[in-house]
């Protein structure tokens, strides 16, 4: 039996009707590579259950603490049934691109059972008309509750469910995976009782290892290392409201190549690749607002989930993350000027993060009691907070790397990790993820349908944005360079010489090629142009031209 972390378990405290805290993944593959080109809901029954010895997750659930006096505990399944947690459905036809988009929000938006393991995958059939896909494919809907997974640890997951080759073997590791009893009351209250105990001390370890972070992030003020700005005091938007319980999915893909050379708006800066998908989103959702009218002055901002996952812990449940807030530049129509203003925001934040220790904001949470977390969650949905309060940002963009290469599962290819899914509260009603795989780039969104109907518009927002940026970053690499303009020397005092050469020497001089620094006289060389008003409209002779230099000096 394990016990919940902090983070693990204000996923939990969270769960209501309107906001489950899953999170997924919509995946469409093609039966082509699998025994005779084509997979059956029975093999792909079979091809999980020979795998499951591979992962943690899909056997564990869940056993909460009478009136949350403590975090949840983890517990291997007695009653765990396979085929309650893979499901079979088929899109009506025709089978097109929005009817799977519809079937996946519908999916997405129902609550999980946490008296089960908290996970279910549903295998969609009839997508014969998505664009960009064979017919024949079909799609995996996933779902597994945060508070198992984070984006690192569901990489794990991945790896259990899928093979490096269409037809590799069956795992050689032998399944020694024994169920448990499910813990009473009385078990369960007695270990919160001791828990109780130990948590001060818990507490004060905490806030001793917080110390030289909390001191650091003084000193980086008092240096100006990094700045506290308005930037990221988030405006009030209509993504910031309670939300419905139904969903709407939707997003874009993108060559991984075009994402990176969009890098070249910004020549000067080390731009990443998380920095183009942040701008790209401040991009669509300026076109978007401003399509409504609804534009804020202020730069919206957005919550970037940061990994501290080690990599002893890459197998490992629950959340190893910590958090910064990157504005997004919404109130910049420009492209260029807007990656920069976000690379240079979020670079602030990242030293800002740095500084007081991403490890450290992470530990602090595993202290917090649950049952003020609990009520805290409660009383925020129920007396309606969202409307009174603003968010601490006004949107979530969560970056996660997927596999480089191709990856199987039950033979069938893995063509496109179409969609991310990702849960919702209220005050958050728009929530994004940047995944990539192989050579593409996947910058999906899940929304309220309450708040954002019109999903289709916000996408086409994206594929706007990205191409405005990927534009301009074209023109400004095949731009021809500025040519130079030759600069004259600067006339250098030199021993007095003979007026012979002298002149010889600004004869020369007036023959280089003008610049401003050139064209400027002194006033002792304009009384003595004024001085001599014919001179100036006639050529100069080498006499007066030696005259000039001399007094310019």
């Amino acid at each position: 039996m394990q016990q919940l972390q902090g983070m693990d378990s204000s996923f939990v405290a969270m769960e209501s009707p309107n906001s489950p805290m899953h999170i997924g993944n919509l995946l469409i593959y093609n039966p082509a590579t699998a025994p005779g080109g084509f997979v059956r809901f029975k093999d792909i029954l079979d091809f999980f259950r020979s795998r499951l010895q591979l992962s943690k997750t899909m056997r564990q659930r869940l056993v909460r603490v009478p009136f949350d006096l403590d975090y949840p505990y983890w517990i291997e399944d007695p009653d765990f049934d396979l085929e309650y947690h893979l499901r079979h459905v088929a899109l009506p036809k025709p089978g097109d691109w929005r009817q799977l988009c519809i079937q996946t929000a519908r999916i997405h938006a129902r609550p999980l059972d946490l008296n089960r393991p908290p996970w279910e995958f549903t295998v969609v059939e009839g997508l014969d008309n998505v664009p960009g896909y064979p017919p024949g494919c079909f799609a995996f809907v996933t779902k597994v509750h945060h508070a198992a997974i984070d984006g690192m640890s569901g990489i794990d997951l991945m790896e259990a469910i899928h093979t490096l080759a269409p037809h590799a073997p069956p795992p050689n590791k032998p399944d020694e995976w024994k169920p448990e009893k499910i813990p009473g009351p009385m078990e369960l209250l007695g270990k919160s009782y001791i828990n109780g105990l130990i948590n001060p001390l818990k507490q004060a370890k905490v806030a001793a290892q917080a110390v030289p972070g909390v001191a650091n992030a003084i000193k980086g003020l008092i240096t100006s290392e990094f700045k506290v700005t308005s930037d990221y005091v988030p405006p009030r938007t209509r993504f910031n409201k309670s939300i419905s319980p139904h969903r709407v999915v939707e997003g874009q893909r993108f060559p991984l190549k075009d994402i990176k050379a969009i890098r070249a708006l910004a020549p000067d800066l080390k731009t990443k690749v998380n920095d183009v998908a942040l701008t790209i989103i401040g991009g669509a959702l300026h076109k978007y607002l401003t399509a409504k009218n609804d534009l804020p002055k202020a730069t919206m901002t957005a919550m970037a989930p940061i990994s501290v996952r080690s990599s002893d812990e890459k197998s490992d449940m629950g959340n190893q993350v910590s958090a910064m807030i990157a504005p997004l530049g919404t109130h910049i129509a420009d492209p260029a000027e807007r990656l920069a203003f976000v690379f240079g925001r979020t670079s602030n934040s990242k030293a800002m993060t740095n500084a007081i220790g991403a490890r450290t904001m992470t530990e602090v949470s595993k202290v917090n009691p649950l049952l003020y977390m609990a009520l805290g969650a409660q009383l925020f949905g129920r007396i309606s907070i969202a409307h009174k309060f603003a968010m601490p940002f006004n949107t979530v963009v969560t970056n996660v790397p997927g596999p480089p290469i191709p990856i199987y599962s039950a033979g069938a290819k893995l063509e496109s990790m179409a969609l991310s899914l990702i849960c919702l509260t209220d005050g958050l009603g728009l929530a994004h993820v940047v995944q990539s795989y192989c050579d593409e780039a996947y910058i999906s969104f899940t929304a309220c349908r309450d708040i954002m109907p019109d999903p289709e518009f916000y996408s086409q927002c994206l594929k706007e944005s990205f191409e405005e940026m990927l534009a301009a970053a074209k023109a400004l690499e095949n731009a021809p360079a500025p040519e130079k303009k030759p600069v004259a020397k600067k006339p250098v005092a030199k021993k007095p010489a003979a007026p012979k050469s002298v002149a010889k020497k600004t004869t020369n001089t007036r023959k280089a090629a003008p610049t401003k620094a050139a064209a400027k006289t002194t006033n002792a060389t304009k009384k003595a142009v004024a001085r001599k008003g014919s001179v100036a409209k006639r050529k100069p002779t080498k006499a007066s031209a030696s005259r000039i230099a001399e007094e310019s000096k």
